[in-house]
């Protein structure tokens, strides 16, 4: 009998956004999830419960605190999963969060379109961000994500460096742990290369080439020799609109769990310096999963309760003075000016933040056509 085509994520309050997620990748070929949760209180856990009932998904505590030596939740996770049943049981495997989706080019949009596009020999197919910013919306509204957000960074976009970071979808047929000829699970990519895994290994990004040799042997994102997305695209919906990320920069991380989600964070992914729409072209068919889905007994309530927390919790947040200020920066016209033309920023002014921009860059800035208004 064929494995499952399974997808592992780690969630924290992620309940109004789950649904649209679970759809779209349902209605693409994947058809079995493991969710590990983390300290929920928007009504994520209730929600997953209620899809794990219906035989959609399967949810766990996060047991990241019995792993020994787990750097961070995400990374506990993934070594705990690799133990499990369901995880064996897997014939593709992808580690994905809930605010990436596998954007297919390639046939018909399906897992089976693309690998029959990259060739029956594939192991492994790394897809790359493509980072998509706030599209200028501030509120949250309970609305799918890839209808709302379709500004974007560019295709080459060498920094910041997060842009071009993959992610791998492992068929692992053809080795003997869970995931291949790779050992463990990585955030990124299998890790832990087994004898001979890094020489029998067929490995490509995301236009079917194969990935440079010492990619192979480690490595989180691709370079100026590598990237593409003529095949498959990993849509990022990192930031979403500014009050959902107020709620996420006040939960926090699941895998960099000590960085800030601050200005530097906001500048560096709110990028909405191009349009992409491509995604909708699958919208039609995730529409009839979702609907479907949502007909299930409980999980229309479930979803409204969760979407209605999300609001409190925005609320709740803007009314502190810091929050309220950190929303009035990130919506500003300045940073809204700033996310139209990070190309003509440093690195270095990246992850510095916004404070570290001279003002003469944003005299030249003021001076381009703004492409993406209208």
């Amino acid at each position: 009998m064929a494995g499952t085509k399974l997808i592992i994520t780690c969630m924290k309050n992620e309940g109004p956004f789950i649904l649209e997620w679970l759809a779209y990748h349902r209605s693409i070929g994947f058809d079995d999830f493991l969710v590990f949760t983390n300290d929920c209180d928007d009504g994520t856990v209730e929600l997953l419960d209620c899809l794990a009932g219906h035989g959609l998904l399967t949810r766990m505590d996060n047991p990241y605190l019995q792993v020994e030596g787990a750097p961070n939740p995400q990374k506990g996770a993934l070594a705990y999963a690799g133990g499990l049943d369901q995880v064996a049981a897997a014939e593709q495997i992808l580690v994905s969060d809930v605010d990436e989706y596998v954007n297919i080019h390639a046939g018909d949009g399906t897992l089976d379109a693309l690998w029959t596009a990259v060739g029956a020999e594939v192991d492994n197919i790394s897809m790359q961000w493509r980072l998509f910013g706030s599209s200028d919306v501030d509120s949250y509204r309970d609305r799918w994500v890839t209808e709302q957000f379709d500004h974007c960074a560019p295709k080459f976009c060498p920094s910041p460096v997060q842009a071009w970071a993959v992610k791998t979808l492992i068929r692992t047929t053809g080795g003997k742990w869970p995931c291949g000829r790779f050992k463990q699970l990585g955030v990124h990519r299998p890790i832990e290369p087994g004898r001979g895994a890094t020489r029998h290994t067929k490995w490509v990004d995301g236009c079917g080439r194969p990935v440079q040799d010492k990619f192979l042997e480690a490595g989180w994102r691709f370079g100026t020799h590598s990237y593409g997305y003529d095949l498959v695209t990993l849509n990022h919906y990192a930031v979403r609109s500014a009050e959902s990320f107020v709620v996420k920069r006040d939960r926090g991380r699941v895998n960099h769990v000590t960085h800030d989600q601050g200005l530097a964070y906001w500048l560096r992914m709110n990028i909405n310096m191009e349009r992409d729409d491509s995604i909708r072209r699958h919208l039609p068919r995730a529409r009839a999963e979702y609907a479907r889905i949502l007909g299930l007994r409980g999980v229309k309530t479930r979803h409204a309760a969760a979407a209605k927390a999300h609001r409190a919790k925005i609320r709740a947040l803007l009314a502190r003075e810091d929050m309220a200020a950190f929303y009035a920066e990130i919506t500003s016209p300045r940073m809204k000016l700033l996310s139209r033309h990070l190309n003509l920023l440093t690195r270095g002014q990246m992850d510095a933040g916004p404070e570290s921009v001279p003002e003469e860059v944003f005299d030249r800035i003021e001076r381009v056509p703004d492409l993406m208004a209208g």
